[in-house]
C-alpha cells in the first residue's frame, strides 16, 4: 500500500502486514495493559506482626490479672503493632509474546492510518535549537506540531525545540510504545523511522 506525505508531493510504499492489518481490540487492549502493569514500581510495602521490632516479651501474665489476655505488644489491635494484611512488593509484570506485541503494535499503526492520524513527513533537520524554526518545518510539511513526532533518532535540537509546545512530543522510534501510539492526537513520523518502524514490525 501507499502512504502519501504530509506535504502531499509523494508516496512511500509500505508494507500491508504492517500497516493494512485489521483492528484488534481484544490484543491492543492486552499488550496496552500489560505495558502499563509493567510501568508500576511495586515497591509499596509495610511491616506485618513478625516484621515490626519489639514484642518478644509476653505484657503480663496470662490469668490473674483481670486483663485480656496478650502475648506481644506487636499485635495488630495494638497501637505500634503490625499491619494485619500487611502490603508487600510485588511485580506486576505481564509476559506478552514479542509476535502479539508486534502484531498489537501494527494493529495500532493501522487505524490511526484509517482515522488519519498517521502522517509521514520529511526528516527534520534544524540548524539551532529554535521551537518556531520547528513549527515552521512542520508547516513547510502542510504538517502541524500536535501529538507525537516520531523520528529515527532524537536529535538534541530538534528535542530541546519540541519542548516548549504543549501537547507535542518527540519520540525515538525505538523508544515507541502502545500507550503513546494509542493516546496521541495523531502521530507525525519520519521517513526514516518508517524504514525503521516497518523493518520492526514486518
Amino acid at each position: 500500500m501507499e502512504l502519501n506525505l504530509a506535504s502531499g508531493d509523494k508516496s512511500v510504499s509500505v508494507s500491508d502486514a504492517v500497516f493494512g492489518r485489521p483492528f484488534n481490540e481484544t490484543l491492543v487492549h492486552q499488550i496496552v495493559t500489560a505495558y502499563l502493569a509493567g510501568s508500576r514500581s511495586g515497591t509499596k510495602a509495610q511491616k506485618n506482626r513478625a516484621e515490626v521490632s519489639g514484642g518478644g516479651k509476653k505484657p503480663w501474665r496470662q490469668k490473674g490479672t483481670g486483663r485480656a489476655r496478650a502475648g506481644t505488644i506487636r499485635s495488630p489491635i495494638w497501637s505500634g503493632g503490625g499491619v494485619t494484611f500487611a502490603a508487600s512488593p510485588r511485580d506486576f509484570s505481564q509476559k506478552v509474546n514479542r509476535k502479539m506485541y508486534r502484531a498489537g503494535m501494527s494493529a495500532i499503526a493501522s487505524e490511526l492510518v484509517r482515522q488519519d492520524r498517521f502522517k509521514v513527513v520529511a526528516d527534520i533537520e534544524l540548524e539551532a535549537r529554535s521551537t518556531k524554526g520547528l513549527i515552521k518545518a512542520l508547516a513547510d510539511q502542510s504538517a502541524e506540531a500536535k501529538g507525537v513526532l516520531v523520528v529515527s533518532e532524537v536529535d538534541d535540537k530538534v528535542g530541546y525545540s519540541a519542548n516548549n509546545i504543549v501537547g507535542f512530543n518527540v519520540v525515538a522510534v525505538t523508544d515507541l510504545d502502545p500507550v503513546t501510539l494509542v493516546g496521541a492526537e495523531q502521530v507525525l513520523m519520519t521517513e526514516s523511522a518508517l524504514q525503521a518502524f516497518e523493518g520492526w514490525l514486518a
